[in-house]
């Protein structure tokens, strides 16, 4: 069991995964596309993740939380993750990072 000493470091790997999470009909990561709206980590190892997506009609709406969660798990000092879905605020382009609107040419 690896101990988990900062939490910083910890947000920083759970970051870096989200980033290699897509939306496989937008090319650009989740966290970038700013579907991630919380994302908390305890010192236990436990990372709760609140997220929405780009529609309630999203095709991958029943799978791509269980991915978040899958794609968290593997970090080494995850011992869990609990990944919630809301529709509050409604999601919309001004969430995304500049990086994301450049990649989709929103500029």
């Amino acid at each position: 069991m690896v101990e988990l000493r900062d939490t910083d470091d910890l947000m920083d790997k759970v970051v870096l995964a989200l980033r290699e999470v897509y939306d496989p009909e937008i090319p650009v990561n989740i966290y970038d596309l700013g579907l991630i709206y919380e994302i908390a980590v305890t010192e236990l190892g436990r990372v709760d993740i609140t997220m929405t997506l780009t529609s309630p009609m999203c095709p991958v709406a029943e799978t791509l939380p269980g991915e978040v969660r899958n794609r968290l798990e593997e970090i080494a000092e995850v011992r869990e993750a609990v990944v919630a879905v809301t529709w509050e605020p409604p999601w919309d382009e001004s969430m995304m990072t500049e990086e994301a609107r450049l990649e989709l040419g929103l500029f």
